[in-house]
């Protein structure tokens, strides 16, 4: 097990009691597509981490695979100007969930930040998201990811 999945696994058993099942896979899963492809899910099955700056601050928007984040939308989920928000850089990502871009698992995260769940992962049985590296997947219900994340579900899809 490559060292930063086994350290989102033992996070994850320390702070939720959470027995994460991880997949790891020979090469960098890139795109929510190649998840899906080396899972033989839905795309719509695939949760993805994001790092967004909200009036300056970082939120997490865990989106399904086949949407979009609609920026205005999470502007009006967090409460602030549509024109205050945007992607936040690597650094940023990084200080914040304590992991790199490709890997950032929904729960887990360095330090306490907001989390935003897309409302249209809320209908699958099970999704797939990061698990510290592009290479790994673990699988988590809805409900426990909302409730691991302590996050709110939104429309913010495109």
């Amino acid at each position: 097990m490559h060292p930063r999945v086994r350290e989102f696994v033992d996070r994850a058993d320390a702070r939720y009691g959470f027995d994460a099942s991880v997949k790891e896979f020979d090469d960098e899963l890139r795109t929510a597509a190649d998840a899906a492809e080396a899972l033989d899910c839905s795309v719509a099955e695939i949760a993805s981490s994001l790092v967004f700056l909200a009036d300056g601050d970082p939120v997490v928007v865990v989106a399904s695979g086949a949407n979009r984040v609609d920026e205005s939308k999470l502007a009006a989920a967090v409460g602030v100007p549509p024109d205050t928000v945007e992607m936040a850089d690597p650094e940023t990502v990084r200080g914040t969930t304590g992991w790199a871009i490709g890997g950032v698992p929904p729960i887990c995260h360095e330090r306490s930040v907001p989390v935003y769940v897309d409302e249209t992962l809320v209908d699958h049985a099970t999704v797939w998201a990061g698990a510290g590296v592009p290479e790994a997947l673990f699988s988590i219900t809805p409900t426990q990811l909302v409730d691991f994340a302590d996050a709110t579900p939104a429309d913010i899809a495109e």
